[in-house]
């Protein structure tokens, strides 16, 4: 796995392209620094061998990441689309973290009951949080591998690829060729385990 590091300068803006990761080392940075999602969508993995990448977060616009939060191997954060962060922000006041609301959201639906249920609880909460209405679907600005959605709901490749054809062939979620969407039914996101949550 190769990283990208962040310049030791605080700094405005920091640009990266989809699919880079960048380390946050917290034995680099000040005691308390913060980074904080101007544009674009990543996703917060731990680097740590045993855990093998496990994603701990989704950010967006607004979200911050406390760099003193973190384990002492740091963490990664990976462009799910086109990001932009800055390094020069204070962290906010409000009390409100978003990779511990993430990671327990996650965990909530890594003990459903079984895998489909996970995998709908899943798709809706990443449409809900980071995805958007668009006419008679709704649409998540990124794709996640299946490979990295099984990470996600405790499945094998494997297994997650036939759920996926199972929602595909119910025509409850759509991958538009050529474009970096996925699609979802609306009734698919509204109707899912925890969506109230």
């Amino acid at each position: 796995m190769s990283f990208r590091f962040l310049p030791d300068a605080p700094a405005s803006s920091v640009r990266v392209p989809i699919g880079q990761t960048v380390l946050l080392d917290p034995g680099l940075r000040a005691e308390g620094s913060c980074i904080e999602v101007l544009e674009g969508i990543a996703r917060v993995y731990c680097p740590c061998e045993e855990t093998e990448g496990m994603t701990l977060a989704f950010l967006q616009p607004g979200d911050q990441l406390c760099t003193d939060r973190l384990c002492s191997e740091g963490v990664c954060v990976e462009a799910l689309t086109p990001l932009v962060f800055r390094t020069d922000t204070e962290a906010a006041g409000s009390g409100f973290d978003p990779v511990n609301e993430w990671t327990l959201q996650l965990l909530r639906i890594r003990h459903l009951g079984n895998a489909e249920q996970r995998l709908h609880a899943l798709l809706s909460l990443l449409v809900r949080r980071l995805g958007r209405r668009c006419g008679n679907w709704c649409d998540l600005p990124f794709r996640l591998t299946h490979e990295r959605i099984g990470e996600l709901i405790g499945t094998t490749r494997v297994t997650t690829t036939r759920l996926i054809s199972r929602i595909r062939q119910a025509r409850l979620i759509e991958v538009p060729s050529g474009a970096s969407v996925l699609r979802l039914a609306p009734e698919l996101v509204e109707s899912a385990p925890l969506a109230a949550a």
